[in-house]
């Protein structure tokens, strides 16, 4: 056994090597961002970690301004160091049960509105350029940002019409160099390796735009390198305001396409597919939300299905609470 390590900043170092040859590069930068930023100025000097600790900085992260998602991923990663040190008999390991705060309202997505989006696909369509092919991608396809910057032509079938992803390009905080660098990895999750159909519009689209190009690979800009996610988003926000749309996130584009998945009708598991989301459960959380109007037509289905229609109301029993 190893001897007696005393403090949360002795265990993270050692966590963080093994941690290092089992995750991608980005993902243990993003590990080496949330110690430094936020785990060890608070903890690192700490030998025990209390729940009641670990409650009250859950909620200070969270009245700090940080999304319950990323509060949720910083106390992982500190439960994860805890368990190794535990394990190796050099840290104790609370049972922590973290409890937060009741959401009283749904969480907004960014999305444009039907008339935002037939206005942007309609410049789009009419103006196919090797700058906003790729937000024309991303409406039509519901790519994410670094997929759209990462896209090259060999993942462009034109025969089949079919866009297949592969890749992503990111800029992530190496903790190492003390800066930021571009990373280009497999996407996110094994289930975002994907192939998604191509519509006559887009096709059309890339068509022209690669007749633009004087080569390269990457569909988007010059085609000699990939884009810069953080100035292609400035790219879509200087569009937006052009075309007096309100501004959303370029996320808001992946959003957008999901929505009007849903809104016509399509079934949810092939949405699910599309999108890259690693079970569809993800999907109906964040897209699937039934207006009143869907509502209506859901107990209508369900009163024709039972036939309250041919049943006179001495017939229809009455219960009491």
């Amino acid at each position: 056994m190893q001897k007696h390590l005393t403090t949360f900043h002795e265990v993270a170092d050692l966590w963080k090597e093994k941690k290092r040859s089992m995750v991608k590069h980005s993902t243990f930068c993003a590990y080496m961002l949330i110690l430094k930023t936020h785990l060890l100025p608070k903890f690192g000097d700490a030998t025990v970690i209390t729940e009641s600790e670990a409650q009250q900085f859950a909620l200070d992260k969270l009245n700090s301004g940080l999304s319950r998602k990323s509060v949720h991923d910083i106390l992982a990663v500190m439960k994860a160091i805890a368990k190794y040190g535990a394990k190796h008999g050099i840290f104790d390991l609370p049972s922590w049960e973290i409890n937060y705060p009741t959401e009283t309202t749904a969480r907004k997505l960014p999305v444009l509105s039907l008339h935002e989006h037939r206005k942007l696909l309609g410049e789009l369509s009419a103006n196919p350029t090797t700058q906003n092919i790729g937000i024309m991608i991303a409406l039509c396809c519901g790519l994410r940002i670094g997929e759209v910057c990462a896209l090259q032509w060999h993942n462009v079938d034109m025969q089949r019409r079919v866009i297949t992803v592969t890749n992503t390009v990111s800029r992530i905080y190496n903790c190492n160099t003390k800066h930021t660098e571009h990373y280009s990895s497999s996407p996110k999750t094994k289930s975002s390796n994907r192939e998604i159909p191509i519509s006559s519009l887009l096709f059309n689209a890339l068509r022209t735009v690669k007749r633009q190009q004087s080569g390269g690979d990457y569909v988007v800009g010059d085609g000699f390198k990939p884009k810069e996610p953080r100035t292609y988003r400035e790219t879509f926000s200087r569009l937006l305001r052009r075309l007096n749309i309100p501004q959303i996130v370029f996320h808001g584009l992946r959003h957008t396409f999901a929505t009007r998945c849903i809104e016509s009708q399509c079934d949810y598991k092939t949405v699910s597919v599309i999108l890259g989301h690693s079970n569809v459960a993800t999907t109906l959380n964040l897209y699937v939300h039934p207006n009143i109007d869907q509502k209506k037509r859901c107990i209508d289905r369900l009163n024709k299905f039972i036939g309250t229609d041919k049943l006179t109301n001495h017939q229809i029993p009455c219960f009491s609470d």
